[in-house]
């Protein structure tokens, strides 16, 4: 069947085309929502700005296929082959997408938003600017993917894989990462306001000006993580382990770090206004010209800490132990 006898047919009502070979055709701009394209093979093919709302492209062959500012919203994607096919501005809303092959796919800019990719395969791929509010991304395999500047907010990530990832920019507000191993990843200037991130993996992770306010964190590992001009304002810091993480210039203003381990950290010149660090451990802690006004203290211990230019006006320090040793009365 050849591009024109199909136009003909779908005007005239028809609507199942299971299984067609329309390789390498030219379909640009084509209206065809609510087609049945499922198995149909499509390699190679022209599909760039065309219309395929509600359509059924389910096993469909779309190797090298040009999707490019497609119309794709509520389509059914299950274990197409989209490998090496240009998506780029794509809009897929609301599709599904799970056990589709996206190997090689253009990805950038394409809106991806409360569309089912769980379990998808996206290691290694390009995703820079993309669109996954409130999508599905449980078990999926986002290792070594460039998510730079992507919007993530609302997305489920249980289970994902994102070893090496680069999140940077990007947006994850309200995300829950409960656990996630984010060992090395790169999250600077991200913006992770209310996100879940107790028990999470974060060593040695640079989160640099990173946006962390309000942000749950119990228990999490930030060891030698890179939290320089971070904003953690009232985050729940309480037992983290931040030691040897470098949080200069930070906003901790009425963050919870109630037995938090800071030992080594460098807190130059931080905002701890109004903290909580009752019981934390501040062993050779730098925090030369921090800001420490208000903060509860009671029990931490700042055994060798270097506090040059502090301003500890209205601590609370009941049975700190000082730099020198001593238990402060």
């Amino acid at each position: 069947m050849d591009v024109s006898e199909l136009l003909r047919r779908y005007a005239a009502g028809e609507r199942d085309f299971q299984e067609i070979n329309l390789i390498g055709a030219n379909l640009e701009r084509a209206h065809l929502a609510g087609v049945n394209f499922a198995g149909a093979y499509l390699s190679a093919a022209c599909l760039s700005r065309a219309v395929l709302t509600g359509a059924n492209l389910t096993g469909a062959f779309l190797h090298r296929a040009d999707l490019s500012y497609a119309k794709l919203n509520e389509v059914r994607l299950t274990d197409a082959d989209l490998t090496k096919a240009n998506l780029k501005g794509a809009y897929v809303v609301k599709s599904l997408l799970n056990g589709a092959k996206l190997s090689g796919a253009v990805l950038s800019g394409v809106n991806l938003s409360l569309s089912n990719l769980r379990g998808i395969n996206l290691c290694g791929a390009d995703l820079r600017g993309i669109n996954l509010r409130s999508a599905c991304l449980v078990d999926a395999n986002l290792n070594w993917a460039n998510l730079s500047g992507a919007r993530l907010s609302g997305a489920r990530l249980r289970g994902a894989l994102l070893n090496g990832a680069k999140l940077t920019g990007a947006f994850l507000n309200g995300v829950d990462l409960n656990g996630l191993d984010l060992d090395g990843v790169n999250l600077s200037a991200t913006k992770l306001s209310g996100a879940n991130l107790s028990g999470a993996n974060l060593s040695a992770t640079n989160l640099s000006y990173s946006q962390l306010r309000v942000t749950l964190l119990t228990r999490s590992i930030l060891h030698a993580a890179n939290l320089m001009g971070a904003n953690l304002a009232k985050a729940d810091l309480c037992e983290v382990d931040l030691s040897k993480a470098d949080l200069c210039e930070a906003d901790l203003t009425g963050a919870d770090l109630t037995g938090a381990n800071l030992n080594k950290a460098n807190l130059e010149d931080a905002d701890l206004s109004l903290a909580s660090l009752r019981g934390a451990y501040l062993w050779g802690a730098n925090l030369n010209v921090a800001q420490v006004r208000g903060a509860d203290l009671r029990g931490a211990s700042l055994r060798g800490a270097k506090l040059n230019g502090a301003d500890w006006k209205e601590a609370i320090l009941t049975g700190a132990t000082m730099p020198d040793g001593s238990v402060h009365e």
